[in-house]
């Protein structure tokens, strides 16, 4: 993934073209650099799990094999100037992206897989095993968003229009888009909770890392138990601002537009989130005693 990223990071700076209003190697770069960082991760967590060694080893094999697979056919179709995902425009075009299909599926499974055994793993630090747990079911929460974007947009027909599917939601895609991420700042964009679940398996483990790092300086945070308390508020927060996200997408909402109901339910998240640290960081607070 580092060696595709560079490639495409050449593409950036060398070749001017543009598809869907966005520089045409823009794309693989950001699937680069993504895979990157969840397949180091997810090898990361890998190491936890003790038994059933040889699953691992499997799993783990089909997540790198696939995801090559995805990175390989996002920049050919990158470097032909066609689009990589919904496009069934010619028969070379749908093959690509049935493959890319059907390599996301094991992909899935395999993470599924993984994250079973994590699950039942029970690592000694309580608060990363629960970090590990919850990021990795949220980063499956997250990636089965992809699968929505399947679904025909108004006006398209399977086996009829050369394209069929879309991230956007109530606008088409390709329309004026956020900088860097592209995300539509007209409509509903399904990337954005797709992208907040996946990264889940990145932020929450390094919550126990500052926590860590913090509890020289913070008594409170020297208690195992509160570390727990607040990485298990994090995931339950972090868990409804993507449910929150997703059904602001879905209603053909802008991230960066959002009505009364949106910015109601963000308020009691924020609220609950607040009240439910003040409580985890209180003497005597509720214990967690969870394995």
């Amino acid at each position: 993934m580092v060696p595709a990223a560079l490639v495409s990071a050449v593409g950036l700076v060398v070749d001017d073209r543009f598809l869907m209003g966005a520089p045409i190697w823009l794309k693989p770069f950001k699937f680069a650099l993504s895979f990157a960082a969840f397949c180091l991760t997810l090898g990361w967590m890998a190491s936890f799990v003790p038994h059933r060694r040889r699953l691992v080893w499997w799993a783990g094999t089909v997540v790198a094999v696939g995801s090559v697979i995805e990175i390989v056919i996002i920049s050919g179709q990158a470097a032909r100037g066609r689009r990589s995902h919904f496009n069934y425009a010619t028969a070379l075009d749908e093959t690509l992206y049935n493959v890319m299909g059907g390599t996301v599926v094991l992909l899935w499974l395999a993470t599924l897989t993984l994250a079973v055994l994590l699950v039942r793993t029970r690592p000694a630090d309580r608060a990363s095993a629960w970090a590990m747990r919850c990021g990795i079911v949220l980063a499956l929460a997250g990636t089965a968003v992809g699968f929505l974007m399947d679904r025909p947009a108004p006006g398209q027909k399977a086996g009829v229009t050369d394209i069929v599917g879309a991230h956007s939601v109530g606008v088409p895609d390709g329309g004026p888009g956020m900088a860097l991420t592209g995300w539509s700042t007209t409509g509903g964009d399904l990337r954005v909770p797709h992208f907040f679940g996946m990264h889940a398996l990145q932020l929450l483990p390094l919550l126990v890392l500052l926590l860590a790092l913090l509890a020289p300086r913070f008594a409170r945070l020297g208690d195992d138990r509160v570390r727990l308390r607040l990485v298990l508020l994090a995931s339950g927060t972090y868990a409804a601002v993507f449910a929150l996200i997703l059904w602001q997408a879905l209603r053909g909402q802008a991230l960066l537009d959002p009505d009364g109901a949106t910015l109601t339910a963000a308020g009691l998240i924020l609220a609950a989130a607040v009240a439910g640290t003040l409580v985890a960081l209180r003497p005597g607070g509720a214990r967690a005693d969870g394995p």
